[in-house]
C-alpha cells in the first residue's frame, strides 16, 4: 500500500477521512471529494457554482474552471488556465498561461510554469514543473489501458486506465520532461530536461 503522506508531508490534513484511500482513487473520486468539501468552506472563498476561489488568489483573464475547483488562499492561475474534472489547489500555487489540470491535487508552494498538463495525479509541496513538462495519465499506444505502477519492486495494479503521477516533496520536474502514466516519484526527486520516466513496461 501506498502511504502519501510518506510522499507528500501533511497531506491526510488536507482531505480528513482519505487516508485509507490509495492515489488514484483519490484522483478517480476527486469530483466527490471537493464537491464535499466546497460545502465545509470559509466566508473567505468566494463560490459558485461549485468553483471556490480563496479572495487573496489572483485568477488571471481567459481561465476556464470547470467544476468542482478548490483554489486556496494565496494561489495565482495565470491566463488561459483549464482546470476540469476536480482540481484542487493548496496555498501559495502557482499555475502559469495556458496549463491544463484535469482530475489532480497540487499542495502548497509548488509552481507549475507554462504550457504543462497534468491529469489524475498528485503533486506534492514545494515542487516545481518547468515549461512543458507533462504528468500523462493515460496509455494511448498500448493494447491494454489498465495502469500499473512500481512501487517497493513490486508491481501494484491500479484497477483504471487514467491515473498520472504521484510526485513527493521538493522534486523538480525540467522542461519538456514526461513522467509517464503510473509514476511514483519520492520526495526530492529530480527529473531532467526532456527526459521520459517510465518505470514499469508492459511487455
Amino acid at each position: 500500500m501506498i502511504v502519501i503522506d510518506n510522499f507528500i508531508k501533511g497531506f491526510s490534513q488536507i482531505f480528513p477521512g482519505q487516508t485509507a484511500l490509495q492515489p488514484w482513487d483519490i484522483t478517480n473520486s476527486l469530483k466527490e471529494i471537493l464537491n464535499k468539501t466546497i460545502s465545509s468552506l470559509s466566508e473567505d472563498y468566494n463560490i459558485n457554482d461549485g468553483i471556490a476561489v480563496h479572495k487573496t488568489a489572483i485568477v488571471e483573464e481567459g481561465v476556464i474552471m470547470k467544476r468542482p475547483v478548490i483554489v486556496s488562499k494565496n494561489c495565482y492561475v495565470g491566463a488561459h488556465a483549464y482546470f476540469r474534472e476536480g482540481v484542487y489547489l493548496d496555498s501559495a500555487v502557482k499555475i502559469g498561461p495556458g496549463c491544463e489540470i484535469k482530475s489532480s491535487v497540487i499542495c502548497s508552494e509548488t509552481a507549475v510554469a507554462h504550457f504543462n498538463y497534468i491529469g489524475n495525479s498528485i503533486i506534492g509541496k514545494n515542487i516545481n514543473f518547468e515549461a512543458g513538462s507533462i504528468a500523462a495519465n493515460h496509455y494511448n499506444e498500448r493494447a491494454s489501458k489498465e495502469i500499473s505502477v512500481l512501487y517497493e519492486s513490486k508491481i501494484i495494479e491500479t484497477g483504471t486506465e487514467k491515473f498520472g503521477s504521484l510526485v513527493g516533496d521538493n522534486s523538480r520536474i525540467g522542461a519538456n520532461a514526461v513522467l509517464s502514466p503510473g509514476t511514483i516519484l519520492e520526495k526530492n526527486s529530480i527529473v531532467k530536461r526532456l527526459e521520459l520516466i517510465e518505470q514499469h513496461k508492459v511487455k
